[in-house]
């Protein structure tokens, strides 16, 4: 075999790879957004790498949940909030509680998702045109327009396999070029062992971080919606081997790079006594430190991450009324297109009021903690009756990380009343 004929198929073997991803994918998309990046931008740059062990256990409980409830659809054939409609005495009103409390973070996340990716596009389009300077706001609020246009777009094409094609391309593009930036700009191997022990930072803001990390990293969204793609993949009860892998390979690269976004922010900025608030801001920032190509290289990146989560911020109202109603969605009825049509205008008054789309991310990451010990005790809940599981016996680890999960969110969660009195 030539040296050519070896690359291809070193490459075609790197695309397969990509392209095995199952519903983890989307297990990425919910979790690593501009939220998500702007979060460990922030921490970074304040904090060095102080909050590494709030990501660390935040991906850990990410990946036993992930696990949980996808093994649960699997073996029942039912999904979350059906299945608690269905068995708890006041099944009802939690999934309704729980159906608001995440569409209303989710939406509130598309609006800063959208405001920031509108954004990166100006900064980008402005590198060759620099006299739209003058006219930002109306050209941002047009970009916002495209985009969410175009997405809803395709959203009515209505395909699971076309949904996870789409995702895998951005999330290969925004981990690929944040583990590019980090090799530009690394932090003090001491300073990564000294951020897995557990600190809060006591300054204004640092409790308010902490709750928006875990509010971006432990989405309620991402497990209550793990039944729906597992069973839009098309798996059984024979693919448990494969749902724990896919579950797995999710949460460790949620951690690498989330972790990488923190690292490259610590050594570009941290170090220097920089602060940002904007993710454009660190790009501009990285600059000095490591030449243009890294500027470019990170833009896409945010963007590809911005881009990423618009669809699962789309589809996760829809979802959570569909499993409510039956168990099943229908990307082609009716109701999924009036209620992804509402999200999508949601997510212009951002834009179109020239909201600080930083604010709205960080807020709304804060915002979902609220709902999250719900969806962890709902979970155990239904592992633990005999009745819904009849033989089947969860593992004594899963129950451990469970449990640890539960009392973490409870934990984060009390942080965050304190960070939104605070504020």
């Amino acid at each position: 075999m030539t040296s050519a004929e070896n690359k291809k198929s070193f490459l075609k073997k790197i695309a397969d790879t990509i392209l095995s991803f199952g519903p983890g994918i989307f297990a990425i998309g919910y979790t690593i957004g501009t939220g998500s990046v702007t979060s460990m931008i922030v921490a970074g740059s304040e904090f060095g790498m102080q909050l590494l062990w709030v990501l660390l256990l935040s991906c850990l409980f990410s990946g036993v949940l992930i696990f949980a409830y996808g093994n649960y659809a699997l073996i029942t054939g039912e999904t979350a909030l059906y299945s608690f409609k269905k068995h708890f005495k006041f099944g009802k009103v939690l999934a309704i509680l729980i159906i608001v409390g995440v569409t209303f973070g989710q939406w509130n996340s598309l609006m800063g998702i959208l405001g920031i990716s509108s954004n990166i596009i100006f900064e980008i389009l402005t590198l060759s045109f620099e006299g739209i300077q003058s006219a930002q706001y109306e050209i941002t609020l047009l970009i916002a327009v495209i985009i969410i246009v175009t997405f809803y777009l395709l959203m009515l094409v209505g395909k699971y396999t076309f949904f996870e094609k789409i995702l895998i391309i951005f999330v290969s593009i925004m981990g690929f070029s944040f583990l590019v930036s980090f090799f530009f700009v690394q932090p003090l191997p001491v300073d990564v062992i000294k951020g897995l022990i557990p600190t809060i930072p006591d300054v204004p803001g640092g409790k308010m971080l902490v709750a928006a990390f875990v509010g971006t990293t432990m989405a309620s969204a991402t497990f209550l919606s793990r039944p729906l793609f597992v069973k839009g993949k098309g798996w059984t009860i024979e693919n448990l081997k494969q749902q724990k892998r896919d579950a797995i390979t999710a949460a460790v690269l949620i951690f690498i790079i989330s972790g990488s976004i923190m690292a490259v922010a610590t050594g570009a900025l941290f170090y220097n006594g920089q602060e940002v608030t904007h993710v454009l801001d660190m790009a501009n920032t990285l600059e000095p430190v490591a030449g243009k190509w890294a500027v470019t290289i990170f833009f896409f990146g945010a963007l590809s991450a911005g881009l990423s989560s618009i669809f699962p911020c789309l589809l996760i109202a829809p979802l959570l009324v569909a499993d409510y109603q039956s168990g099943t969605i229908d990307t082609n009825s009716r109701q999924f297109r009036i209620i992804t049509a509402i999200a999508c205008l949601v997510a212009l008054i951002g834009p179109a009021f020239g909201a600080n789309p930083i604010e709205i991310q960080i807020l709304s990451q804060v915002f979902n903690v609220f709902v999250l010990p719900i969806v962890v005790l709902g979970i155990i809940l239904i592992l633990k009756s005999e009745k819904i599981m009849k033989d089947y016996k969860t593992h004594l680890g899963v129950y451990i990380g469970l449990y640890a999960a539960l009392f973490f969110s409870l934990v984060i969660s009390y942080n965050g009343i304190l960070a939104l009195l605070g504020y």
